[in-house]
This record gives C-alpha cells, structure tokens and sequence, in this order.
C-alpha cells in the first residue's frame, strides 16, 4: 500500500521474503507542469523523476504526455533499522519497526569533490533553531566567490541554509538538516550534509531520538525475490566521485551474476539496464 502524507511516502513493510514496496504512479502532464514541482507534489527526487523519464524535457513537459512517478522501489540491503541513506537512489529511508512501516523521502547529497561518505553510526545531536558554523573550505570559497570574508556564525533564521532543524552523525560534521531553499532536494547540491524538505526534516526530527542508528550506504544496484520466483532489479546511475569520474557497473558483481544466471535474455536485459538505468524496479523473467 502505497500512502501520500505531506511528509513521505509510507509503505507497509513486506512480510515475505521480498523487499519491494509501493507500486508506480502514472502522471499525465498538464500545461504549466514542471519535474521541480511534480517532485515536491508527489515528495520523490528530482534525478529520481528525469532517469525515469528520459527525454522529457524536465522544464517544459508537453502536455498530455503520460509521465512515469518512481514510487515504487527495492528496499535496501540489509538491517531495516532507524534510518538508511542510499546516496545512489538520493533517498532516505525510516524504519518504523514497531508499526512495520517505511517512510522514504528524497534527500539532496554532496556535490563533486564534497561527496557525502558512507558510514554506520547514530545520531548523537539534535538542535532546532540551529546556527551555522561554516567549515574553512566554504569560507575560502566564498571569498573566492564574493571577494570578501564569510561570517563564521549564520544564526538561525531565513538566511540559515540548515533550515530550521539539524541532527548530527555520530562525531562528524556531517548533518541531517532541512534547508532554507526548496531546490536541490533529489539531487547533489550540499557540501555533504544530507539536506531535506523543511517538513521532511521537521518529521524525522521528531520520530529519531539521540542513539537512532543511521546507515549511509552507495548503492546503485538493488535486487529482490517476489512470489513466486520472479527476480526484480533495480538500477541507479553511479554516482561520478570526487574527482568528477563516472564509475563503472561492468563487469557486475558475483553477487549480481548469481541473481540475473545465464540465460542470454536475462543478460541482454541487465545489460540495457546497465547502460541506460532508469532507476525503476524492472522484473527479470519468471523461471
């Protein structure tokens, strides 16, 4: 069951084996439509809406075009604990274990050369209303930008780019934060953080205690089981690393080839994937 709140998408967490969730939304373009705000209507990322519609113009959609909403996708790998972070799908994650439920939102990463790192730990600082203390690296780049000297202390307030809430990562200076600009969620823009909604961020800040365990992982390949017996992959772009390259999905892993096997069809269709990922949970034959 797939449930639009003005916070997340809310998924019943599956009580078999597989780990696929929602279902895909299908949207007609109306005159005046644009992918900004399709994301923020329907809370799925930016990239997320283009690689599901390539060749769309994300400005300017033609109107009547019928447009395909990521809303449907593998869960993680893994431990369905507190909060996970995929940086390659730009989502996060919620596990609500006591209501068996997932909250999934899309989150905005760091840029080239700022990438955001993968890591296990929990959030051990939660601060509303929290000033900005702005890292050496971003001050010399603002005077290279503006030629003059960055504060070193934005208060809290409109001009604050960690918005209104803030959770830190274990010891780092890492942040789960809202953001004082609705752009760049559902895309690499932070210098990072993961940056969020201003009510996305409002709602896990008050769902995750200090000690929540918080899972960044990079991974652009998922795959899953569903009754009976029919193999379901998922692809994300790779994301390019700091030094602006594009790592490779070939050759694919042990682990991928024993999921996909042998048969020349079943190649010929991880291959397409490979090459033209689409970000979209795509069924692998039923043996």
């Amino acid at each position: 069951m797939t449930c639009f709140t003005s916070n997340a998408l809310e998924f019943n967490l599956p009580q078999d084996k597989s780990r696929l969730v929602g279902e895909l939304t299908y949207y007609t373009a109306k005159k005046g439509d644009y992918f900004q705000k399709l994301a923020e209507d329907f809370n799925v990322g930016f990239l997320a809406l283009m690689e599901a519609n390539p060749g769309v113009d994300p400005l300017r959609p033609e109107p009547g075009t019928e447009l395909l909403i990521p809303t449907q996708m593998i869960l993680p790998y893994g431990k369905h604990e507190g909060i996970v972070i995929n940086l390659s799908e730009l989502r996060l994650y919620f596990f609500d274990t006591k209501k068996q439920k997932v909250h999934v939102f899309p989150v905005g990463i760091g840029r080239i050369g700022h990438m955001t790192p993968t890591l296990i730990d929990k959030i051990t600082e939660k601060r509303k209303n929290p000033n900005w203390f702005p890292t050496a690296d971003h001050r010399e780049e603002y005077l290279e930008k503006h030629g003059k000297e960055m504060p070193k202390m934005i208060p809290a307030g409109p001009d604050n780019p960690l918005g209104d809430y803030a959770m830190r990562i274990g010891t780092s200076a890492y942040l789960i934060h809202g953001t004082n600009q609705r752009f760049g969620i559902g895309m690499r823009a932070s210098a990072g953080c993961i940056r969020m909604h201003p009510e996305d961020i409002e709602w896990l800040f008050k769902k995750s205690p200090s000690g929540t365990r918080v899972k960044i992982i990079n991974t652009p390949i998922k795959m899953t089981y569903i009754e009976p017996d029919t193999r379901i992959i998922e692809i994300h772009s790779p994301l390019t690393d700091n030094e602006g390259n594009i790592p490779s999905l070939l050759p694919i892993s042990n682990g991928v080839q024993r999921f996909i096997g042998n048969n020349p069809e079943d190649l010929e269709i991880l291959e397409e994937l490979i090459l033209d990922p689409n970000g979209l949970p795509v069924e692998i034959r039923s043996e």
